[in-house]
C-alpha cells in the first residue's frame, strides 16, 4: 500500500485511544504491510498491537515515548494530537472571550507537541531511514483561508503547528532525505473534539472516523516526494498555509 516504505513497517499511532486515532490503528492492523503496529495515549488502551500510557504534552511522557521505543525503527508516524474545547476552554466568538490560559493550553497541545514528538522520535526515523509521518492539522489553521474569523486559540496554534511542520520538512530534506512529513487536514470528523460544531456542517460532508481514517491512509500511500511538507486535505488537495 505505501511504496515508499519497506514490506515490512513498523507504524506508531499517536492519539490512539480513540476517534481517528483508534480507526487509523484498525485500518492499519489490518495491512499485512505492518509488521508491528504501537499506540499512545493517555489512557494507553486502544486497539494498537503495543500501547503506551503517556502524556505527550509533558517532558516526562515524551521521555517515556523515547525510552519505549529505543532502538526501534519507525517508518510509519501518525499523530493525531489535537485540542479544540475542555479544561474551561472553549473556541472563542469575540477578543474579549480570549485569555492566556486558553492560547497557551491550545499552543502546547496543538502546536508545540507534535514538533516536540518528533524530536523524541527523531533515532526511530534516523534507523528507518525511509518513513512517512502525518501531522494532523485543520484547514482553520490556514491564514489564507480564514474568511469567517473567531477560534482564536484553535486557528493560532494550528497556523503555528503548520509554521512548525513546514519548518522540520525543511530540515528533514537535509538530514534525513528519506523521511516525508505531510501535514494533513481530515475534514469534519465526527469525534467528542467536533461534535458540538456540526450543527453548521452538511451531513455529507461530516466523516465517521473510519472512512476519515481510510482517506487520510490514502493521501499517505499515494505520497510521493512532491508532497513532503505540504498542507494536505483529506481529498489529497493541496490548502494554503
Amino acid at each position: 500500500m505505501f511504496s515508499h516504505l519497506p514490506p515490512h513497517c513498523n507504524a506508531l499511532v499517536i492519539g490512539a485511544s480513540g476517534g481517528i486515532g483508534a480507526a487509523l490503528c484498525d485500518e492499519l492492523q489490518a495491512l499485512a504491510q505492518v509488521e508491528r503496529l504501537y499506540g499512545v495515549s493517555r489512557r494507553g488502551q486502544g486497539p494498537a498491537t503495543f500501547n503506551l500510557a503517556a502524556d505527550l504534552a509533558t517532558d516526562e511522557g515524551r521521555a517515556e515515548l523515547a525510552r519505549w521505543l529505543a532502538g526501534q525503527p519507525l517508518h510509519l508516524v501518525i499523530n493525531t494530537l489535537g485540542l479544540l474545547h475542555g479544561e474551561g476552554i472553549w473556541p472563542e466568538k469575540r477578543i474579549e472571550d480570549v485569555s492566556a490560559e486558553a492560547l497557551l493550553k491550545s499552543a502546547l497541545v496543538n502546536a508545540f507537541s507534535p514538533a516536540l514528538c518528533l524530536q523524541a522520535l527523531w533515532p526511530n526515523l534516523t534507523l528507518a531511514k525511509n518513513a512517512l509521518v502525518g501531522h494532523l492539522s485543520a484547514r482553520v489553521g490556514s491564514i489564507a483561508d480564514n474568511r469567517l474569523g473567531g477560534w482564536y486559540s484553535y486557528r493560532a496554534a494550528k497556523a503555528a503547528q503548520n509554521q512548525l511542520n513546514r519548518t522540520l520538512a525543511i530540515e528533514l530534506g537535509r538530514r534525513l532525505p528519506g523521511v516525508w512529513l505531510l501535514t494533513l487536514h481530515p475534514g469534519t470528523t465526527i469525534s467528542d473534539l467536533s461534535t458540538p460544531f456540526l450543527g453548521n456542517t452538511p451531513k455529507d460532508k461530516q466523516f465517521s472516523p473510519q472512512r476519515a481514517a481510510r482517506q487520510l491512509l490514502q493521501v499517505l500511500a499515494g505520497a510521493g516526494a512532491q508532497h513532503h511538507g505540504g498542507f494536505w486535505a483529506w481529498d489529497g488537495q493541496p490548502i494554503p498555509w
